[in-house]
């Protein structure tokens, strides 16, 4: 079996329609609704007024358009602005996610709710703040959702921004976009410059989104000088994208990649190719990319479906270097000079890939030796993996086939770019990076996921509540939510990741390598890992087929 890193990324989030936050009591919504009435719900932003609703104090404003609908003559081009409306727009509902295929989603995340609603007028937003036009000025996180730039979209109850509001007195942003094709479909090279942009479009709309917030996170009680991007999987590639783009310079400040540290993008010739594909499924040549404006969106996704399901390698649909909006690999060879002042959160869970590859084959949980070698050709070179299994048999000597699987194809998958990432980042000196590891284990089917994709999620949003099928029950996980929550929050105020209960987070820098382990106690580690990391560091890095 053999799945891209692209493939990966994000696959953990929001990954299985659940069921609908419970409704509160009687006598609560009562009082909720006493406190609405004396609480100002109505923000004018530059496209028009909406009207948002209040929970706890918190006020909620969701399906804020920050760009026009994004189909017809407007497919595969840079998002425009929304047309401004009359009156007072009610922002009470999420928006639709981008057009999609469904995915399997495993048991993990059977308490998240998904939003089924799909539309290619989906440039939506979403804010929780606690308070509107009170010159507070508070920081700003705004949320870039994983998928695999393929899937889902950021209407989930994981994602909801009470909690963090509450805590720690900020405003919350999450952001739908273009995904698949729709976002990231390359025709520069089939069609000429007219499209030279499209294999990027998906990016620009969160570039867009973030002009938004920049213009209009005041009237929600922002800070737009105060910006921090966090996300997980793919939303931590997208920051990590984001991060090397000319045009999305100034718009942030901070960034938390959560198990996403995406170090390159598509070349032109890689995202031509799967862009031949698409059209290939569609039974259309490069003469016939004009009649792609015609299509249903209906259609579109057929197409897609048939492309992702053909024999042989699946394309990929994602950021490209496409020489306008992307000019440069984002972290190949070094770290992106534009965001060179930008500080850093960096960070993996300990066994992501038993849910980012065991979800999908549940035999990688019963190996045995033989398996466990045909298993691991994808991930480690031929020549190198007896001498790989022997050096992880001494390091986990107690350690099954399946669990010395899921280590290394974390380590390969997961750990290692993350590791680069920071060291690039460490090594420009102009703004401090910090790097952590989730070891802390899920007691959902008796541990057997240990610290998956994903687990990091509802201790970031402190949405345990919400994510039972994930966490489990009891002290412990909200043990958790209170360590992650609250060390992002402070690295938002102040560009440091402190928490009553972690040891003091010094940056990570050659040669102590500094690393905070998240755990029941939680500890501050030098060199992590450090007989892996030199073990693995002969290897050639893990790139996703094109």
């Amino acid at each position: 079996m053999r799945l891209g890193r692209r493939g990966l990324l994000g696959f953990a989030a929001g990954l299985t329609q659940g069921a609908a936050i419970a409704s509160p009591t009687p006598s609560r919504a009562a009082g909720r609704q006493k406190q609405a009435a004396s609480v100002p719900l109505t923000v004018e932003t530059h496209r028009g007024k909406v009207r948002g609703a209040v929970d706890n104090g918190i006020r909620s404003f969701k399906g804020i358009p920050y760009g026009a609908p994004t189909d017809g003559m407007a497919r595969f081009r840079e998002p425009a602005a929304p047309k401004p409306w009359p009156g007072v727009r009610d922002a009470l509902a999420f928006g639709p996610a981008c057009p999609q295929l469904l995915v399997d989603r495993p048991s993990l995340a059977a308490s998240w709710t998904v939003e089924k609603t799909i539309s290619e007028d989906c440039l939506q937003l979403n804010v929780w703040t606690p308070g509107i036009r009170d010159q507070r000025k508070r920081p700003v996180l705004v949320w870039l959702n994983g998928g695999g730039f393929a899937n889902l979209s950021a209407s989930s109850n994981v994602f909801d921004g009470t909690r963090l509001c509450q805590r720690g007195d900020v405003v919350v942003v999450t952001v739908n976009h273009r995904l698949n094709v729709f976002g990231f479909l390359y025709l520069a090279r089939l069609a000429g410059s007219d499209y030279g942009t499209s294999g990027n479009v998906g990016m620009l709309d969160l570039i867009a989104a973030l002009k938004w917030v920049h213009d209009n996170i005041a009237g929600f009680g922002g800070n737009p000088e105060n910006v921090t991007l966090f996300g997980q999987g793919s939303g931590g590639a997208k920051v990590s994208a984001l991060m090397a783009m000319p045009m999305a310079r100034g718009l942030f400040h901070k960034a938390i990649v959560q198990s996403g540290s995406s170090l390159d993008s598509l070349s032109p010739d890689e995202a031509t190719r799967n862009a031949t594909a698409f059209l290939a499924a569609l039974d259309m040549k490069p003469a016939d990319i004009p009649r792609l404006t015609k299509l249903s969106t209906e259609r579109l996704i057929a197409g897609l479906a048939k492309v992702m399901t053909a024999p042989g390698a699946r394309p990929v649909y994602g950021p490209v270097v496409d020489g306008v909006s992307q000019t440069r690999s984002p972290w190949q060879p070094d770290a992106p000079a534009v965001s060179a002042d930008v500080p850093m959160i960096i960070g993996t869970n300990r066994t992501e890939t038993t849910l980012l590859l065991g979800a999908r084959d549940p035999k990688l949980f019963e190996q045995d030796d033989a398996a466990l070698h045909r298993n691991l050709a994808a991930y480690v070179p031929e020549k190198e993996l007896s001498r790989v299994l022997a050096a992880y048999r001494k390091l986990l000597p107690k350690a099954s086939p399946s669990e010395l699987f899921f280590a290394i194809t974390t380590a390969r998958l997961t750990r290692q770019p993350a590791w680069t990432q920071a060291e690039l980042k460490s090594a420009q000196g102009r703004a401090p990076v910090f790097l952590y590891e989730l070891d802390w284990v899920t007691p959902v089917d008796a541990g057997k996921w240990g610290a998956p994709a994903g687990l990091d999620m509802p201790f970031a949003f402190d949405n345990v509540g919400v994510s039972g099928s994930m966490v489990g029950t009891g002290s412990s996980p909200q043990q958790m939510a209170d360590l992650i929550s609250s060390a992002w929050l402070a690295f938002a105020r102040t560009g440091k990741p402190a928490a009553n209960g972690l040891p003091e987070w010094a940056p990570f820098s050659p040669p102590t390598r500094s690393t905070m382990i998240f755990d029941s106690t939680p500890k501050l580690v030098n060199d992590a890992h450090a007989d892996e990391r030199t073990l693995l560091s002969a290897l050639p890095p893990l790139r996703a087929p094109a």
